[in-house]
C-alpha cells in the first residue's frame, strides 16, 4: 500500500527559508550535517502537506497515503516557533489542527485516516472501519498529540480561537474514551482483528480484545506508537503522555474556556492515571534498581522493552512527565540502553533502540534523536549527533530504521 515516490513540492515560505539559513550558518564547520538540516527541516512542508478545499491541511507520513494523528503532529512541531512571524505558516498549522479535530470526531479509536471518505487502507479489518479511516489501531498517544500541538501553538502565538471553538467537545470525547478504557474488559466497545495479518503484532487476539487486564487507574491502549500490538494493555509511556496532556487540557479549560467543572474532571482522571503508573509500572530490576516497565496488565505481568517511536520511556522528560535527572528515569534509561533490552542493537556504525516493527539489528533514527534530546551528558549528545549524521544511507534524509552494520539498508525511503 505504498504511493509513488513522485512527490509534489510546495514552495517554502520566506520566514522558513530565513530560519533555516540562520541556523545552517552555525553548522558551517559540519557541511554534511548542515545539508541534512537544510533538507530535513523543510521536508514535511515541501513534500507532505496537501491543502484541502475546506481550508484544512492533510499531512502524509511520506510513502503511505494516510495521515496519522501522531505523526502529523510530530512532523510539524518544529514549525510552531515560526507561526509568530508568518501568517502563512500559522494558517497551515491551524489547518492541520482542524483536520485532526475532524478525524477525532469521526473515530477517536482510529490512528490513521484517508484524505477523503474513499475507503482506502486496511479494508479487511474486523469490524469494518469507517471509509474515512485508513487504520483503526487504537493508540492512546493518537489522542494526546493533537492536544499537545494545540497547547504549544497557543503558548507560542497566544491565539485562542481554535481552543474556544473545539476544545470542550474534544476533551469530552477523549476523556470519556479514556475513562471507558480504564475498564477495558468490562466496558470497552473496541475490538480489532486483522485476519490477513503478516505479523502477529498487527492484530489483537482474544476475539479482538487483547490479553486480559484489570483496573489500575491507567487507561488501556491496544497498540504502541510503532503500531505494534501491546502484549499487556497498559503502555506506560502513553500513560505518562496522557497525564501531561490532561494537565494541558485542565489549564486551557480554566484559562480560556472558563469551564472549571470539565477542568476538574481532567484533573481527577490525571491523578488516577498517574497513581496507576506509580503503583503498577515501577518494577525492581536486579541490576539497575527500580525502573519503569514498558507495559503491564495490573496482574503482575510486565514487558521490559521500549518502543522506538514516541512516546517512549526514553522520551519521558521530552514529553514533560518528569525531569531527566529523576532517579527512576535514569535507572530506566540505563536498562534500555543495555543488553538487557532485547531491542537494543550494537553494530559497526551505530548502537541504539530498535523495534519488532522493523528487522533485527535495525535502529530507529527517532530513538537516537530522543536519546540525545533527553541526555544530560554533552559528550553523549555529540556522539549521537555524529551517529545520526553518518547513517542516512547517503540520502541526506532520516529513515524509519537502518541496519547498524550497513546504513545503506533502511526502511521507509520517504519518511517525513
Amino acid at each position: 500500500m505504498k504511493v509513488s515516490l513522485e512527490r509534489e513540492s510546495n514552495p517554502i515560505p520566506e520566514a522558513m527559508k530565513a530560519h533555516v539559513e540562520s541556523y545552517a550558518g552555525k553548522l558551517a564547520a559540519y557541511p554534511r550535517l548542515q545539508e541534512q538540516y537544510r533538507r530535513c527541516f523543510v521536508g514535511t512542508w515541501k513534500t507532505a502537506l496537501q491543502k484541502q478545499d475546506d481550508g484544512t491541511v492533510f499531512v502524509l507520513t511520506g510513502d503511505i497515503p494516510a495521515m496519522w494523528l501522531r505523526d502529523s503532529s510530530a512532523q510539524v512541531n518544529h514549525y510552531i516557533d515560526l507561526c509568530v512571524d508568518s501568517a502563512e505558516i500559522a494558517a497551515v498549522m491551524e489547518g492541520i489542527l482542524r483536520r485532526q479535530f475532524m478525524y477525532i470526531r469521526i473515530d477517536p479509536y482510529a490512528n490513521a485516516f484517508n484524505v477523503a471518505d474513499n475507503d482506502q487502507g486496511y479494508v479487511n479489518d474486523i469490524p469494518r472501519k469507517n471509509p474515512w479511516v485508513w487504520e483503526q489501531k487504537y493508540e492512546v498517544d493518537s489522542l494526546c498529540y493533537p492536544i499537545r500541538l494545540l497547547y504549544l501553538y497557543w503558548k507560542k502565538t497566544g491565539k485562542t480561537e481554535l481552543i474556544e471553538g473545539h476544545l470542550e467537545e474534544l476533551v469530552q470525547i477523549i476523556t470519556n474514551q479514556w475513562r471507558t478504557e480504564q475498564h477495558h474488559m468490562e466496558k470497552s466497545p473496541y475490538r480489532f482483528t486483522r485476519p490477513d495479518y503478516q505479523n502477529p503484532w498487527d492484530t489483537l487476539h482474544n476475539e479482538g480484545m487483547g490479553n486480559p487486564v484489570v483496573y489500575t487507574g491507567m487507561t488501556w491502549s491496544g497498540f504502541r506508537p510503532s503500531d505494534d500490538a501491546c502484549q499487556y494493555g497498559y503502555l506506560t509511556a502513553s500513560q505518562m503522555f496522557a497525564v501531561v496532556v490532561l494537565g494541558y487540557m485542565e489549564e486551557m479549560l480554566l484559562e480560556i474556556c472558563d469551564n472549571p467543572g470539565l477542568a476538574k474532571s481532567c484533573a481527577e482522571l490525571r491523578a488516577e492515571i498517574d497513581a496507576g503508573i506509580q503503583k503498577f509500572s515501577i518494577v525492581e530490576d536486579d541490576t539497575f534498581g527500580p525502573i519503569y516497565c514498558c507495559e503491564t496488565d495490573g496482574m503482575g505481568n510486565y514487558m521490559m522493552i521500549d518502543d522506538a517511536n514516541i512516546p517512549s520511556l526514553l522520551s519521558a522528560p521530552y514529553i514533560g512527565y518528569l525531569d531527566a535527572h529523576d532517579e527512576i528515569y535514569q535507572n530506566t534509561r540505563k536498562f534500555l540502553l543495555s543488553g538487557k533490552n532485547p531491542y537494543y542493537f550494537v553494530g559497526k556504525y551505530a548502537k541504539g533502540i530498535g523495534s519488532r516493527h522493523s528487522p533485527d539489528n535495525y535502529v530507529w533514527h527517532m530513538a537516537l534523536a530522543m536519546q540525545g534530546l533527553t541526555s544530560i551528558d554533552r559528550e553523549e549528545k555529540a556522539e549521537l549527533l555524529q551517529t545520526i549524521s553518518a547513517t542516512d544511507g547517503g540520502t541526506y534524509h532520516m529513515h524509519e530504521s537502518f541496519d547498524v552494520d550497513n546504513p545503506e539498508n533502511y526502511t521507509r525511503e520517504w519518511f517525513t
